[in-house]
C-alpha cells in the first residue's frame, strides 16, 4: 500500500497473546473501519512468517506516525469484547501487581470464553406451524401414521417440546420429523439453551426476614451509602463486623434488593468453590433466575453459560470465588467480599491479585458501594475501618438472643497422658464431650488442619521418607498405603523397610485428618463418621452430598480441615472439638498468630447455632498464648489489642506494604548471587524508610528440584518503587536466563 494511502488509514494498539508486556499497532483495513472497539479480539499478522496471532484491541488510533504498518487480518467474533471498565482494571492489576499486561488480561476472562473454543449449546425445539394442516393430517392418516400423528398430538399439547424428548415419548426418529416439517405441519427450530450449573439444588423461595436491631442499623448505613446524592469523597468501603450467626447474609441480601430496585448490579464473593453452592441456593431462593454463578469447579461449557448470561444482561448478580469478581455487568452499583480475611482470595499465579483489595479498585472506579464482611476481619481492613478510611458496622451478637456464643474451653494437652505415658491425640474431656452429644442425638464437629494419616513415617533408625525434588517429608496416606508430597504432588508407594537399616519398625509421626477419622472410629463404635479435606472432596458435588446428609442427621460426626471452619449453618451442632490448635502457631511466618485466631474463632461458631448451646473444646499445648485466648474468648478487639503493637514496631503489615521477592532456580550460588544484585539496586534506589532484606533461603528451600530464597520488601504506599520494581521484573524476564524471579505484591505469607 503506498505510504500517503496507509496513513490515511486509522490504526489500533494491540496486545499480543504472548506474553511480551508491550503493545503493537496495526491498520484497521477499509472493511473494518468502524467496527473496531477497545476490548475486541482480533487476528493480526505477527513475526516474520506472518502467521495469525490473536490480539486484543486496547486503544483507537485516529492518525497514525507511521505508513509501514500492516494491516488487522480479522475481528474474532467468537470471543465477546472485554467492557472498558474492566480493561481499566487489568490496566491497573499490571502496574500494581508488577505482571505483564497480558497476563492481567487473562484474568478478566475465563478460558471458556477466552479461547473462542467453547460454543452456545443449542437445542432443536417443536412448534406446530399450523394447526389446521396437523388437524387435516389427524383426521386423514391417524390410524395408517400412528407414530406421526402421536408426535402431532404430543407437540399440540407440549409446544416447545425438545426433539430429544419428542422422540423418546413418542417414539418417532428424526426422518418421520422432518417430513412433517417438510408438510408445513411442524416448525422446528433450534434456539440456545443454557448448561445450568444448579440443576440439581432444590431451591424454595425465600422472603426478607425481619431484622434485629444490630441488622437494621447496619443495613442503614449500607442504604445512606448507596443513596446517589452521597458525597463522592465519603468512604466507599464498609466493613460489616459480625459474629459467627450474627445475620450477615441476610443484609447482604436485603442490601442487594436496594440495589435491584435502583437498577443496578452486583457481585457476590465467597473465599472457595465448596461454599458456593449453598451460598448460591441462598441467593436464588431470594432472586431467583436473576443469579448467576461464577467460578472454577464449573464445566468449560457451564462458566462460558454463566459468563454469556452476564455479558448479556440477563443477570443482575453473580456468585461466586475470586475470578466473579470481573463479571462483565455495565451497572455495577455493589460487590459483597464475605469472609474477607480469607487467604483464599489472593491469587497464587501470576496475577497475583488479592481479590479483596481489588474490588475496593473496581468499586472506586466504578462508584459502587464494597462491603467487606467477617466475624474475623484482616489486621488491614480493620485498621483502615478504625481509622476511617472505610465505614464500621458492627453486629456483636447473634441475630437470635437465645442462640448464644458457644462456651468455650481449652484442654491443656502438657498435663494429658495416656496409659502407655503419650500424649493422645483425643483428651478424656473431648471423648466425653462427644459421646454425651452422639447419646443425646446432637452432632460434633472435629478440627484438624492437616490432612493424610500422618505428617511423616520415621524409622526406629531416624530415618524418614523425603520427597526427592523438595525440602520436605512425604505425609503418609494409609487408605492408598502411598506417600505423597503436598508441594510438587509426587506419588509414591509406602515403603515396607527401611532402606537404611532393612528393618520394617515405622512409627507415625504426627497426625491428619485420615488418622483422626481411624481414631474416631475406634473410640466411637456405631457413630456416623464422615470426613471432610481435600483428598476425599475431589469436586463440589460431593461436598454437597456430604453436607447434606449431615444436614439431615445422617452424620454423628464430621472430621475436617479448614475447609469447614466456615460457612456452615447447622442448627444440630452442639460441639465443636479442635485437635491441635497449636499446629499453625509457629509457622515462620508473621501472621501465623493472625490466621490461627482467625481459624479458632471461626470454627468455633459453628456450634451452638439451634436451641441447645453449643461447647467448644481447644486442645493446646500453649494455653496462655493470646492467639488462643482472644478465640476462646471471641474477642476480636483483645485480639488486635495485642497484635497491632508488634506489627506496629517491626513495620510490617497493616502498617507497612509487604512485597516479597521469590528468586528460584537450579544453582543456589547462582541465584544468591543474582539476588544480591538486585537487592542491591533497590536499596540505593530507594531508602528508608523503604526497608529491603538480603535474599536468604525460603522456609521450605527446595520445591520441584528447584532451590528457592526469597528477599522482603517493606515500604509505606510507594508507587514510584512499584514502577521501578515491574520495570526490574520485565527487564530480568528478558537478560536472566538460569534463575526465575516473580514478585509477590502484597503478600500473605512468607512460606
Amino acid at each position: 500500500m503506498p505510504d500517503g494511502d496507509a496513513k490515511s488509514l486509522p490504526a489500533v494498539e494491540v496486545l499480543v497473546n504472548l506474553s511480551l508486556d508491550r503493545t503493537f499497532d496495526y491498520l484497521i483495513p477499509p472493511h473494518l473501519i468502524g467496527r473496531i472497539q477497545p476490548g475486541m479480539k482480533v487476528n493480526v499478522p505477527f513475526g516474520k512468517g506472518r502467521k495469525p496471532r490473536p490480539a486484543t484491541v486496547t486503544r483507537l488510533i485516529p492518525r497514525p506516525d507511521r505508513g509501514d504498518l500492516k494491516e488487522i487480518l480479522e475481528i474474532c467474533n467468537d470471543v465477546p469484547q472485554i467492557p472498558d471498565s474492566l480493561s481499566k482494571l487489568g490496566a491497573w492489576i499490571a502496574d500494581y501487581y508488577c505482571c505483564t499486561r497480558e497476563q492481567a488480561l487473562r484474568a478478566l476472562l475465563p478460558s471458556a470464553v477466552r479461547s473462542g473454543r467453547i460454543k452456545p449449546k443449542k437445542i432443536r425445539r417443536c412448534y406446530l406451524a399450523s394447526p389446521e394442516k396437523a388437524a387435516a393430517y389427524l383426521e386423514k392418516n391417524g390410524l395408517r401414521a400412528k407414530v406421526r400423528s402421536q408426535a402431532i398430538q404430543f407437540i399440540t399439547l407440549h409446544p416447545g417440546a425438545p426433539t430429544d424428548t419428542v422422540q423418546s415419548v413418542t417414539g418417532a426418529k428424526p426422518p418421520q420429523l422432518r417430513a412433517l416439517e417438510k408438510a408445513g405441519i411442524l416448525n422446528i427450530e433450534e434456539v440456545r439453551t443454557d448448561r445450568d450449573p444448579l440443576r440439581h439444588l432444590e431451591i424454595v423461595p425465600s422472603f426478607p426476614l425481619k431484622l434485629t436491631g444490630e441488622q437494621g442499623t447496619a443495613l442503614d448505613k449500607i442504604f445512606s451509602m448507596l443513596a446517589p446524592d452521597r458525597p463522592s469523597a465519603s468512604p466507599h468501603v464498609l466493613l460489616l463486623h459480625g459474629v459467627t450467626c450474627s445475620g450477615k447474609t441476610e443484609v447482604y441480601l436485603q442490601a442487594i434488593a436496594r440495589v435491584l430496585e435502583q437498577g443496578g448490579n452486583a457481585i457476590v464473593l465467597v473465599p472457595e468453590i465448596s461454599l458456593t453452592p449453598q451460598t448460591v441456593t441462598r441467593f436464588r431462593a431470594r432472586f431467583g433466575e436473576r443469579v448467576s454463578v461464577l467460578h472454577s469447579g464449573l464445566t468449560q461449557g457451564e462458566r462460558y453459560d454463566e459468563w454469556m448470561k452476564v455479558y448479556r444482561g440477563e443477570v443482575d448478580i453473580a456468585v461466586g470465588a475470586r475470578s466473579a469478581l470481573f463479571a462483565p455487568f455495565r451497572n455495577l452499583k455493589l460487590i459483597i467480599v464475605d469472609e474477607e480475611h480469607d487467604s483464599s482470595y489472593k491469587q497464587s499465579e501470576a496475577p497475583r491479585y488479592n481479590a479483596r483489595d481489588v474490588a475496593v479498585v473496581r468499586g472506586r472506579m466504578e462508584g459502587a458501594l464494597v462491603i467487606l464482611g467477617s466475624a474475623t476481619p484482616s489486621l488491614e481492613s480493620w485498621q483502615n475501618a478504625v481509622t476511617g478510611k472505610y465505614e464500621l458496622a458492627s453486629m456483636p451478637n447473634r441475630w437470635d438472643p437465645s442462640i448464644v456464643l458457644p462456651a468455650v474451653e481449652i484442654v491443656d494437652m502438657r498435663l494429658e497422658k495416656d496409659d502407655e505415658d503419650r500424649v493422645p491425640m483425643f483428651s478424656k474431656r473431648l471423648i466425653d464431650a462427644v459421646r454425651s452429644r452422639i447419646q443425646a442425638g446432637e452432632q460434633s464437629i472435629l478440627f484438624l488442619n492437616k490432612r493424610g494419616y500422618s505428617r511423616q513415617l520415621q524409622c526406629a533408625c531416624g530415618y524418614v521418607p523425603t520427597c526427592p525434588d523438595c525440602a520436605v517429608a512425604y505425609t503418609y496416606h494409609k487408605k492408598n498405603a502411598s506417600l505423597i508430597c503436598h508441594f510438587c504432588g509426587r506419588i509414591v508407594p509406602a515403603i515396607t523397610s527401611c532402606p537404611v537399616c532393612g528393618q520394617a519398625d515405622f512409627h507415625y509421626v504426627g497426625t491428619g485428618t485420615e488418622r483422626i477419622e481411624s481414631l474416631a472410629g475406634a473410640l466411637f463404635q456405631g457413630a456416623r463418621i464422615a470426613r471432610m479435606d481435600s483428598d476425599t472432596m475431589t469436586n463440589p458435588q460431593k461436598y454437597e452430598e456430604v453436607l447434606s446428609k449431615f444436614r439431615g442427621g445422617d452424620i454423628d460426626i464430621l472430621i475436617g480441615t479448614q475447609m469447614i471452619a466456615k460457612g456452615l449453618d447447622f442448627p444440630n451442632v452442639t460441639l465443636v472439638g479442635v485437635l491441635n490448635a497449636d499446629m499453625g502457631l509457629y509457622l515462620p511466618d508473621f501472621r501465623a498468630l493472625e490466621r490461627t485466631f482467625q481459624l479458632l474463632a471461626q470454627v468455633a461458631g459453628r456450634a451452638g447455632r439451634g436451641e441447645v448451646h453449643g461447647q467448644v473444646l481447644i486442645q493446646t499445648f500453649s494455653p496462655e498464648n493470646p492467639a488462643i485466648l482472644c478465640a476462646a474468648e471471641h474477642s476480636c478487639k483483645n485480639f488486635f489489642e495485642e497484635e497491632l503493637p508488634i506489627r506496629k514496631e517491626l513495620l510490617f503489615p497493616p502498617f507497612s506494604h509487604l512485597t516479597v521477592l521469590h528468586f528460584d532456580g537450579e544453582d543456589p550460588v547462582l541465584i544468591e548471587a543474582k539476588a544480591a544484585e538486585l537487592v542491591n539496586r533497590i536499596a540505593e534506589r530507594f531508602p528508608a524508610p523503604l526497608e529491603i532484606s538480603d535474599a536468604t533461603s525460603a522456609p521450605i528451600e527446595r520445591i520441584k528440584g528447584r532451590y528457592r530464597y526469597l528477599s522482603t520488601v517493606r515500604t509505606p504506599p510507594n508507587a514510584a518503587f512499584r514502577a521501578f520494581l515491574r520495570a526490574e521484573v520485565m527487564n530480568w524476564r528478558r537478560t536472566v536466563k538460569d534463575v526465575d524471579l516473580y514478585v509477590d505484591v502484597d503478600a500473605l505469607s512468607l512460606l
